[in-house]
């Protein structure tokens, strides 16, 4: 292993956002919940079982395109809605209205709350640069951009594949390997000399199917067992654990 904590044929990096790089795996959740409960009241009454932002998030929300997560939620409790339009408008009994809902309510909890990022894992990224290695960001949000700007890190990843680019290529989001192995195609690396860094357990899936170099499981919500399970090689509850000095 290296000083970064990875195998000595790693060449590149492709980091996950939520909850990897930045601390907005909380606001997700808790945007996600807001509209989950609110749907399900309305069709239950007050009797509805609501969402739980940990277990249900993990389960079916976590990493994945945003009406995937809406679909895989769904279906947990043997509900179907008609997919709709991307652009229902977010009052629409569709899946992309329930998706559209949940971003507008999550673009206001960033617009109030902010964003901070995770100071190891920025850190870890300088060294890992350092180092001749190259990175990428690998995200299914739609705001991935607007998001490293905010906190001054767009200059720290040489390639990013997010809700857009998988949009405009028709990649399919985690557990798929796709957008991770267009990732490493772009940063020119084959995938067994790429490692993945997530705290989904739907991006440990992808990492696991797209048989990388190295999959980095990131905690942050003790699920480390979960992490192991779904294909990480090494489980960290932050990336300075792995080492490395820029």
């Amino acid at each position: 292993m290296t000083e970064l904590g990875l195998p000595e044929n790693i060449l590149a990096c492709l980091f996950d956002l939520d909850g990897v790089v930045t601390k907005t795996a909380v606001v997700h959740a808790a945007a996600w919940k807001e509209t989950f409960d609110a749907f399900l009241r309305e069709r239950d009454g007050e009797r509805f079982r609501p969402f739980d932002a940990a277990a249900d998030y993990a389960s079916y929300v976590d990493g994945r395109p945003r009406a995937d997560g809406v679909r895989t939620f769904l279906a947990s409790r043997d509900i179907e809605l008609p997919d709709g339009t991307e652009g229902d408008p977010p009052d629409a009994g569709t899946v992309h209205g329930l998706g559209n809902r949940k971003n507008e309510l999550l673009l206001e909890k960033i617009r109030t709350q902010g964003v901070e990022a995770y100071d190891g894992t920025l850190r870890y990224i300088e060294a890992v640069r350092a180092h001749g290695l190259r990175t990428a960001i690998v995200s299914s949000s739609a705001n991935t951009l607007d998001v490293l700007r905010s906190i001054g890190a767009e200059h720290l990843f040489d390639v990013r594949v997010d809700g857009v680019v998988a949009a405009e290529r028709k990649l399919p989001g985690k557990p798929h390997p796709d957008t991770f192995l267009a990732a490493a195609h772009d940063l020119g690396v084959p995938p067994a000399r790429a490692a993945v860094f997530e705290d989904a357990l739907a991006g440990a899936d992808a990492g696991r199917a797209g048989h990388f170099g190295y999959v980095v499981g990131v905690d942050r919500t003790g699920q480390a067992d979960a992490l192991r399970a779904h294909g990480a090689d090494v489980v960290v509850k932050d990336l300075a654990e792995l080492g490395g000095r820029a």
